[in-house]
């Protein structure tokens, strides 16, 4: 079975097509879209006036159809009243009309003005009711307009107006509304009414020759008529196909755009020349307070004394036309004092007429301290590599002077040669400790990480590590440990958390001082998402120029020491999405140093819970 002939605005569907525009796109040519839907247009037509009309139409809440045979309905509404108009003048002028004339004239009017006035009245249309010469909708429109053209036509004297290029409108409505083959139809009833009417003509003494030629040469006429009325509708149709598929492809991509950006780490602000914030995504409004957000956009730049250093460089950058590939520091300084220095990047955006700038550029604003944490973090992997191969070139030789060590141990006699063997062997063993600790944070060390029981972790490596250090355990003693009563679940590795733990312990108790509870063990359970291990000493807190080294790798306030223990810690936390940091506790409380790690909580497995933990309790 073949498939249905639709008419042009019928292939461009009903239930689609009327969805009215969403985000403001009926302001689309103001669009930086703009130059693509004029691409795709103009493969489809080389006409900028199908294309203006197509963006029209497009733009409107309608469908194409229903547009089109609303202005068909005001086309007949206006002729039925012209045609009254007509027979009033005429009759005022003493040149009355056949009162049949007058009765169709006025009857036509009447009912295309209560079709065009009232849309209850008149069928509901689709392009698919028109596509029967028997349905409703085609009796009512282009059915009622063939009957009183024709009708008009034939009852009026040859002395009177000429009816036939009446005709013409229902022959457009039948091209543009109707499929092809319908619309042929259409014309070929039309040609043969004025055939028959001219044979009748012809049998009432009329020239046979003149009769037919021009009932002929009009059929002709409204064949060319049909023809041109199919080609031009196709055309805007093909334009309004091309038009909402390129506005729905600019859409979904300013849809895309808008996301990307508002997930963007660095800031991003859309300012004019007056200073008016346009667009301003989460970070960079992050970025212009020292907490939370401000305002959304849009809203004024000037005026505030904080941001006036990039007020200051947003307007020497629209004098001066041009910024730094690089960017220049902005320092932004608050009222509570505190300041910020912010990396400013500018991008301006071009007319297609000139290479003038714009209005509007876009600010690009991150934090110095990012930027450096960043370049750091790169270093720091590079150098984590080429540790880890210089780690392993000495495992090798560093187990032959080990051996070779204990082989003159063996043999040593004098003090003075044990003293040198024992010099050995401390050295060789941090150096196996330092190798250890490079290759464990080493890339293709990473673990899977499993769902433990926190509580239950927490509590047996304070055990262990209280017995491993001669602490005796009690109400006395230097370790409290303070652990909920209920299970938590986390992810991790638990030799990997139980590490972390133990580098923290040693740290804690290197710096506290021997009172009960100067180190303190903490679980807590911040939300659904997060669980947090605190380990806490009453030692002096951290100078400032000490803090920001703290987890750089070989850095140590001690002179024996590697410098990798809280760099590992760092590291190991961040392979399992955790983070560690360090914070000074108010004055008034006695444990001021408190390293802490935040963990992901996830649900413990059924049956996973270990019930034999030991409690330590202050």
């Amino acid at each position: 079975m073949q498939p249905r002939e639709e008419s042009w605005f019928g292939a461009l569907g009903v239930a689609g097509d009327t969805q009215a525009p969403e985000d403001g796109w009926v302001d689309a040519p103001e669009s930086r879209h703009d130059g693509d839907w004029q691409a795709v247009g103009a493969k489809e037509s080389e006409s900028r006036f199908l294309s203006r009309q197509a963006r029209r139409i497009v733009g409107s809440g309608q469908s194409a159809f229903q547009r089109i045979y609303g202005a068909f309905l005001s086309a007949r509404a206006t002729l039925g009243l012209a045609l009254v108009l007509s027979v009033v003048i005429s009759s005022a002028f003493g040149n009355r009309p056949p009162i049949l004339v007058a009765a169709i004239c006025v009857a036509y009017a009447a009912i295309t003005c209560s079709m065009w006035l009232f849309p209850r009245v008149r069928p509901a249309v689709r392009p698919s009711t028109l596509a029967r010469l028997r349905s409703p909708q085609w009796i009512a429109t282009i059915g009622v307009d063939i009957v009183c053209f024709v009708g008009l036509h034939a009852v009026s004297p040859a002395s009177s107006l000429n009816y036939v290029a009446l005709l013409v409108l229902p022959v457009l409505m039948a091209g543009v509304l109707t499929p092809r083959l319908m619309a042929f139809a259409t014309t070929a009833c039309i040609t043969l009414a004025l055939l028959a009417l001219a044979a009748f003509g012809v049998v009432k003494g009329g020239d046979l020759t003149v009769l037919l030629t021009q009932a002929g040469l009009a059929g002709a006429g409204l064949f060319v008529v049909t023809i041109l009325a199919g080609e031009l509708a196709g055309r805007l149709a093909r334009e309004e196909l091309t038009a909402r598929g390129s506005l729905e492809l600019a859409r979904q991509q300013a849809q895309l755009n808008r996301l990307v950006i508002e997930e963007m780490t660095e800031g991003v602000i859309v300012v004019d020349r007056r200073g008016r914030v346009r667009a301003a995504n989460p970070a960079a409004r992050g970025l212009l307070v020292t907490e939370g957000l401000s305002s959304e956009a849009p809203f004024q730049l000037w005026g505030v004394d904080a941001w006036s250093a990039l007020v200051k460089s947003v307007e020497r950058a629209f004098s001066d036309g041009r910024w730094p590939e690089g960017g220049r520091d902005v320092v932004l300084t608050f009222d509570s004092g505190v300041t910020r220095t912010l990396r400013l990047r500018v991008r301006f955006t071009r007319r297609r007429e000139s290479n003038a700038t714009e209005e509007l550029c876009v600010l690009f604003l991150e934090d110095v301290r990012s930027v450096q944490a960043r370049t750091r973090q790169e270093k720091l992997a590079a150098m984590g590599r080429v540790s880890a191969g210089i780690a392993h070139e000495i495992r090798n030789p560093l187990a032959a002077i080990s051996q070779a060590n204990a082989l003159m141990a063996e043999d040593a006699t004098t003090p003075s040669q044990r003293q040198l063997t024992r010099m050995v062997t401390d050295n060789v063993e941090r150096l196996k400790r330092i190798v250890d600790d490079v290759m464990e944070v080493s890339p293709g060390a990473a673990r899977e990480p499993e769902v433990i029981d926190v509580t239950a972790l927490v509590a047996s490596t304070c055990s262990e590590w209280a017995r491993t250090v001669e602490l005796p355990l009690g109400e006395q003693s230097v370790l409290r440990v303070d652990l909920p009563t209920q299970p938590v679940g986390v992810l991790f590795d638990p030799e990997h958390l139980r590490r972390v733990l133990v580098n923290l312990l040693d740290n804690a108790k290197r710096h506290a001082s021997n009172v009960p509870g100067a180190v303190r063990v903490r679980l807590s359970v911040r939300d659904d998402s997060r669980a947090v291990v605190s380990v806490l000493s009453d030692g002096q807190p951290i100078p400032p120029d000490v803090e920001r080294y703290l987890f750089e790798p070989f850095f140590s306030t001690r002179s024996r020491g590697t410098g990798l223990g809280l760099y590992i810690c760092r590291e190991l936390c961040e392979r399992y999405g955790a983070r560690i940091d360090y914070r000074v506790r108010p004055p008034a409380e006695p444990n001021r140093n408190e390293f802490f790690v935040a963990m992901r909580r996830q649900p413990l497995p059924t049956g996973g819970v270990g019930e034999a933990r030991l409690h330590l309790t202050s």
